[in-house]
């Protein structure tokens, strides 16, 4: 004969059986909820309940005092309840038998987490992670071998040449920030480069989230919670963003009241009558960035190999707020690399030059580009020098 479960008993006289919703938590409870299941635990290792006393373990110690706290609050009780299947939080038992600790209190609390000026609120703990929290540090925990790391390893290959050279930094990662695909990071003394983003859903706490496949430098992938990476990056003390080569915003053209001066991006055009440039005048511009007055570094032009060995006019200047010059100039012209103009001119010793920082792109697209350095979208766009214009990258 087949035994059958309380439910299809049930079932077979004919009761409805009604599924018991599954009960939603606040943060405070869920902290309060993995503080108390942290005593369980010890409880389940050591057969007993903590205790206080200086010979004790320090983390037992600290178990007592949020132990003692939980009985003196009847809402914990009451929310603990049904998983105190020790009975942990009855008066009788044994901890509560076990003199205090002769270390101060408010030492043990603070070492706890808790507020000693708190009016003794077990919500205060700030080191018990909730249980979702700890399911994300598992869940980045868990990691398998990625058998197409081939295809990404000249990405990390590019990243790390990007990082060493200074065309890429690490930034911490900012509690509330996003997570998007194709972004780099550094969690757990790895990079992890976002690969995949899945589509959006709501999770069991009611927010929203998205599975995504992060593959790692070591060979290594995992499937997580984009909510899961955001937790690991913020929680490890070296976990970073890697910009990307321009991550913006890089400047202003007006300053805020904290904002230091760095310099400024200057557009020339050349008074020469060399016959390469008459042809092309208004198209044809110097690029550079200066820490000092534009007006000054071009007084002497007319004997300055890299202006032409002539006269030029400052056609825009765009001021530079809390920016590095250098990166920020190697940016721009690897931006417009394929407009570079090459023209070869004699100095006044009769050798040949070839001046640099020259491009063949008018000025409204210099214009944009700028722009789009300052809005940080200047990596998704590409210049087009045979059609003189800047457009979207297709990936």
């Amino acid at each position: 004969m087949v035994e059958l479960t309380d439910d299809e008993l049930l079932a077979e006289l004919g009761v409805a059986v009604e599924a018991k919703p599954a009960r939603a938590y606040t943060p405070q409870q869920e902290r309060i909820i993995a503080g108390f299941e942290d005593i369980l635990k010890f409880h389940d290792e050591h057969g007993r309940a903590p205790q206080h006393g200086e010979q004790r373990d320090i983390f037992e110690r600290l178990y007592a005092v949020r132990l003692d706290r939980l009985r003196e609050l009847a809402d914990c009780r009451s929310l603990l309840a049904g998983l105190d299947k020790h009975g942990l939080l009855e008066a009788n038992t044994d901890a509560s038998h076990i003199v205090p600790d002769a270390l101060d209190d408010d030492a043990l609390l603070a070492e706890l987490g808790i507020d000693p000026d708190g009016d003794n609120d077990i919500t205060q703990l700030r080191h018990v992670q909730t249980r979702e929290e700890r399911r994300a540090a598992e869940e980045i925990a868990l990691r398998e071998v990625c058998v197409d790391f081939e295809a990404f390893k000249p990405l990390f290959a590019a990243v790390k040449d990007d990082l060493d050279k200074g065309h890429r930094e690490t930034r911490e990662f900012q509690r509330t920030a996003e997570i998007k695909q194709g972004e780099f990071f550094i969690v757990g003394g790895q990079i992890a480069y976002v690969a995949e983003i899945g589509e959006e859903f709501v999770t069991e706490y009611d927010r929203k989230d998205r599975r995504t496949r992060i593959i790692y430098d070591n060979g290594t992938e995992g499937k997580v919670l984009a909510r899961s990476l955001q937790k690991a990056l913020y929680r490890d003390g070296a976990g970073r963003r890697i910009t990307n080569p321009s991550a913006g915003p890089l400047f202003a053209n007006e300053s805020d009241e904290d904002d230091s001066e760095s310099g400024t991006i200057y557009v020339l055009r050349s008074k020469s009558d060399h016959r390469q440039i008459t042809q092309h005048r208004d198209l044809i511009h110097k690029i550079g960035v200066t820490g000092g007055s534009v007006t000054a570094r071009i007084a002497s032009a007319e004997n300055d190999a890299t202006y032409l060995l002539a006269g030029v006019e400052i056609i825009a200047e765009y001021k530079l707020f809390n920016i590095n010059r250098t990166k920020l100039e190697k940016l721009i012209h690897r931006f417009f690399a394929d407009a570079a103009y090459d023209i070869q001119i004699t100095d006044r010793f009769g050798k040949l030059v070839r001046p640099r920082e020259w491009f063949l792109v008018p000025l409204h697209v210099i214009d944009e580009a700028v722009e789009r350095i300052k809005n940080g979208t200047i990596t998704e766009f590409r210049y087009d020098p045979t059609t003189a214009t800047i457009e979207k990258v297709v990936l």
